[in-house]
């Protein structure tokens, strides 16, 4: 039987803060340790696969790093932005992102994202894609964004809870997991560990490193 108390404080082993202020948002009080794994794709891998292995591989990753003593449930969730089949990652420099926004342009693309629960009983995976549609976008406007800094770091290049709500023409889906973590998919992992959103902890976060 599970030792774990409900509401209780949970890690998330990742560093984005979008992820972190999702988990205050439904009052879940949780800890900030990022871990450091490699995030290549595989060969062959499709882009469901990829995020679901990569959410649980940091989950479990910050789980076997834990002492015993401080031993908690650990969360992990890794998104991939998809057009044709392909796995557009973070931008490495001003001329991948200008060649990211043009194949998004005018374009509908899907956003896999994962969350990964490890916790005593093992781990739980759940898998959230949705549906993006880009309006089409003007050379200036596509240089002026990357020089905002915004989507330096954001898979896809672009950020839907920033700057880049102006170039999305529509959604279906879920919006939390485009921005990183989805709710609903979340919530029933930690109803897992007696996580209950009637009862939500007061909710902080701590951030460590």
């Amino acid at each position: 039987m599970s030792t774990h108390h409900p509401n209780q404080l949970i890690f998330l082993a990742s560093a984005s803060p979008r992820r972190s202020a999702l988990l205050t948002q439904i009052g879940v009080a949780h800890e900030v340790r990022p871990v450091d794994i490699d995030e290549a794709v595989a060969p062959l891998e499709d882009a469901a696969t990829y995020v679901q292995r990569l959410a649980s591989c940091k989950a479990d990753t910050l789980w076997q790093q834990l002492p015993a003593a401080v031993l908690r449930p650990v969360l992990g969730a890794d998104t991939a932005v998809v057009l044709d089949q392909l796995v557009l990652g973070k931008p490495r420099d001003a001329h991948d992102h200008y060649a990211m926004l043009q194949r998004l342009s005018g374009r509908t693309h899907q956003v896999h994202t994962a969350v990964a629960l490890r916790y005593d009983k093992g781990v739980q995976v759940r898998h959230s894609v949705s549906q993006v549609t880009f309006r089409s976008l003007q050379e200036q406007e596509m240089v002026a964004y990357w020089h905002s800094g915004e989507p330096a770091d954001k898979a896809g290049g672009y950020a839907i809870q920033g700057l880049g709500a102006v170039f999305i023409a529509s959604v279906n889906g879920s919006y939390s997991g485009i921005v990183g973590l989805p709710l609903f998919e979340t919530g029933e992992l930690l109803q897992l560990i007696g996580w209950s959103p009637a009862t939500p902890r007061a909710a902080t976060a701590t951030r460590c490193g």
